[in-house]
């Protein structure tokens, strides 16, 4: 009984976060008529207002996301060309981020290296997990298991590394920059303020529940090399 309590507080601990972050995100993107403007036309308002009229604002299919390396503001359909609460919101997250870039915020210069260092160490990961069990078949020396081992513990540690870097970004990103941006340009509806904080809440807490995901990853990957 004990055993099944402590799983199943695991997995609440683990999948609660992203489950949450979806409810929020969804439950706010109705009406989807709720602001006039759509999330680009706010995020290039924002950018503008902020000297920042070289950055970009484009749609995307891998997430809402500044990219600081080609300086654009990216954001998926629904948040792009949507007029909702969470369209809006999610937008001046992203554009918290291109600020942060332009004024050289510590924590995303360091996530930014981090990224591009970590991308070697990734594929390196990722090639040898593939090419390892031929290894062993072929050569049936133990050490290709230490070897394994090593190579899923970059793959997924480095992934959990990046994820846990971004946490502190992620928030000052919706709190010290996209809500005080909101409130100066008026942005917002009076009755959608609180509603706002739980999305800018749940923009931040995304890399919270890719951070435990990357934790379940690592420990399931032990205890199939523990077998």
């Amino acid at each position: 009984m004990t055993l099944l309590i402590l799983i199943l507080l695991v997995l609440v601990l683990v999948f609660g976060p992203g489950l949450w972050v979806r409810r929020v995100l969804t439950r706010y993107s109705s009406p989807s008529d709720r602001y006039s403007g759509s999330g680009a036309q706010l995020a290039r308002y924002l950018l503008d207002a902020h000297g920042l009229k070289s950055v970009k604002v484009e749609r995307t299919e891998t997430g809402d996301h500044y990219d600081p390396e080609s300086k654009a503001v990216r954001l998926t359909a629904d948040k792009f060309d949507g007029r909702s609460l969470t369209a809006i919101t999610v937008a001046a997250h992203e554009v918290g981020h291109a600020l942060q870039d332009h004024q050289e915020y510590a924590p995303l210069r360091f996530r930014t290296r981090l990224v591009k260092a970590t991308r070697g160490i990734e594929r390196i990961g990722a090639g040898v997990l593939m090419i390892s069990p031929f290894l062993g078949i072929v050569t049936r020396v133990p050490a290709v298991g230490l070897l394994t081992f090593a190579a899923g513990l970059l793959t997924l540690g480095t992934s959990a590394l990046v994820h846990f870097v971004t946490l502190p970004t992620e928030f000052d990103a919706s709190f010290s920059r996209a809500m005080p941006m909101l409130d100066q340009h008026r942005v917002l509806k009076d009755v959608d303020r609180p509603h706002a904080r739980r999305l800018l809440t749940a923009a931040a807490l995304t890399y919270v529940s890719a951070s435990l995901m990357s934790l379940l990853n690592i420990a399931r990957w032990l205890a199939i090399l523990r077998r």
